[in-house]
């Protein structure tokens, strides 16, 4: 005899997501309550491009800022995506997190600007943005296109502000390398017909 573990119910999954996103955006206000209190120490976690010993800061750029500013304009960006995407289970969340924040790095690593320093969650931002918008589409679920339909309404407009070149001190190229990483994350990680949804067995 065979289990496949307990299923969540909808307002434990939402609970679960909220509880995650709500402790992901407090860390990046505590790091930067330490970047300032050590003189802007972990700016140093930024990507600067085309620089071997920068490869390692690929992750950790995506949880330093460049001030308070930074971080509380992508705080409720982050924490509506994230809550959204997190309901559909905690481990594709992760996954989905993770393919976004390692390509969008490696991409800006790649293509940014010589001399620049490039942090900040809102790579990762645009790129769950990009996976909202086509996850319902992609797996044929209404409520999923719904919600993908009102994220693009509300939102949209900012987004292809924020992939338009040339912006002075914002980095369009992680933005569209985010976004474009949240679509390919929205078929590589869709769920199969009759797989489970539950937030302890999202169906990878």
């Amino acid at each position: 005899m065979s289990g496949t573990g307990r299923r969540f119910s909808g307002g434990e999954r939402a609970k679960t997501a909220a509880v995650v996103m709500v402790a992901w955006v407090a860390l990046l206000w505590v790091l930067e309550v330490v970047d300032v209190a050590t003189g802007h120490a972990l700016d140093t976690f930024g990507v600067r491009p085309r620089t071997s010993g920068e490869l390692v800061d690929v992750v950790p750029s995506a949880f330093v800022h460049f001030g308070f500013g930074h971080v509380a304009a992508n705080s409720v960006p982050l924490l509506v995506f994230g809550f959204l995407a997190a309901l559909g289970g905690l481990r594709r969340f992760a996954a989905v997190c993770a393919l976004i924040i390692v390509c969008d790095g490696l991409g800006v690593w790649l293509i940014a600007p010589a001399h620049t320093n490039t942090a900040g969650a809102s790579g990762l931002i645009f790129g769950l943005f990009g996976f909202l918008v086509c996850s319902g589409f992609v797996e044929r679920r209404p409520l999923g296109v719904v919600a993908g339909v009102l994220v693009a309404a509300v939102w949209g407009g900012s987004v292809l502000a924020g992939i338009a070149p040339g912006q002075t001190g914002v980095s369009w190229q992680g933005h569209l390398i985010g976004l474009l990483a949240g679509v390919a994350s929205a078929f590589l990680f869709r769920r199969r017909p009759g797989g489970p949804a539950g937030a302890g067995t999202p169906g990878l």
